[in-house]
């Protein structure tokens, strides 16, 4: 996976550097500036006093990457807490001792260096460092966790649609093959072109299928050729209208995404049904898909159903929550002796 610009080294290093040198850099900024005071030279104990001051900021610099990238994971998320707590006491310790040292050794004759006010000046310094380091780890490693949580549930929904997908196939390929023996039985001379129509259907369920996205058009073409089928198998017994439009411009979307609702009307609108008539309607515009499959049924039928019954329509429901999650509006209905299926898809997402 590509990591975003903000996420690479170079990026994430310019950001501290810049981080830190506006923090130390704010109590010579916010300095209060008299325009009529005279400029005198640095004495040499004041070129000093900044050297060791930049030291200390140096060192509160390595305590905040030590303390985040080392003490945290080694001892508090350990829930060693005594030994986190003597760490952080004792970098504290060395912070104070190792600025009074260089004090005392190179401003030996500076004698408004006082060691309490330096010590409670720089406990305050050093647990706000502290504070930043903390937190710094705690958001750090929170981002982390969001990422590695945010892969997994990719993988694990890439996963889910293969295997939803899968399903779906064969399922399809089943009800295609009775067709087939249906025409047989018949001897029919229509099952020279329902065999090409057959292959044509093979081939892009084996070859266009493992797209993540195909054009629309290609899945009309599908969804016509599997139509032209069922023409063939039912021939007048059952009415079936047609009516897809995809003129507005080229679209993608998710392959056999549409066929269940089809495959379904088929399945329940014929049979025992009284003048069966298919009704599927077909619209794409202004990045919107519209699509609507409605077939008569006789609610008072007690159908019975095998293990198979309901796996299209359960897939590709959970499909559209996958792929298009608040992008999609699905209503399935029955009135007037219909069922009408109604789906609209965002096909800009």
């Amino acid at each position: 996976m590509k990591k975003p610009w903000y996420a690479k080294k170079w990026i994430t290093l310019l950001l501290h550097t810049t981080a830190w040198v506006l923090l130390f850099s704010l109590p010579y900024l916010l300095r209060p500036q008299n325009p009529n005071e005279p400029v005198r030279p640095k004495s040499p104990n004041e070129t000093i006093n900044n050297i060791i001051w930049l030291t200390g900021d140096v060192l509160l610099i390595g305590f905040f990457y030590l303390n985040a990238l080392l003490i945290i994971p080694r001892l508090f998320y350990k829930k060693k807490y005594t030994l986190y707590t003597l760490a952080i006491f004792g970098s504290f310790t060395m912070y104070v001792m190792l600025l009074w040292l260089l004090k005392v050794f190179f401003t030996p004759a500076d004698k408004t260096f006082e060691f309490r006010k330096h010590v409670f000046f720089s406990t305050f310094i050093f647990l706000f460092i502290l504070a930043c380091s903390i937190a710094y780890k705690t958001i750090r490693d929170r981002i982390i966790a969001d990422n590695l949580a945010k892969e997994k549930e990719n993988e694990y929904l890439k996963t889910e649609l293969s295997l939803l997908r899968s399903q779906v196939s064969p399922h399809f390929m089943f009800n295609v093959l009775n067709n087939m023996v249906a025409l047989a039985r018949k001897q029919s001379d229509l099952l020279e072109p329902s065999l090409i129509k057959l292959s044509s259907l093979m081939r892009y369920m084996l070859y266009e299928t493992d797209e993540e996205k195909v054009s629309l058009e290609k899945e009309t073409e599908y969804l016509q050729s599997y139509i032209d089928l069922q023409r063939q198998r039912f021939s007048k017994k059952v009415i079936i209208n047609v009516n897809m439009q995809t003129t507005d411009k080229l679209y993608d979307i998710e392959p056999m995404l549409l066929i269940p609702f089809v495959e379904n009307a088929f399945k329940h609108g014929t049979g025992m049904i009284e003048q069966a008539q298919i009704d599927i309607d077909l619209k794409a515009e202004n990045n919107t898909l519209q699509f609507i499959v409605a077939n008569k049924y006789d609610p008072t039928s007690v159908e019975v159903k095998d293990k198979a019954s309901g796996i299209g329509l359960t897939n590709v429901q959970r499909r559209l929550d996958l792929l298009y999650p608040n992008h999609h509006t699905l209503q399935i209905v029955k009135e007037n002796g219909k069922f009408i299926v109604s789906l609209q898809i965002n096909l800009a997402v």
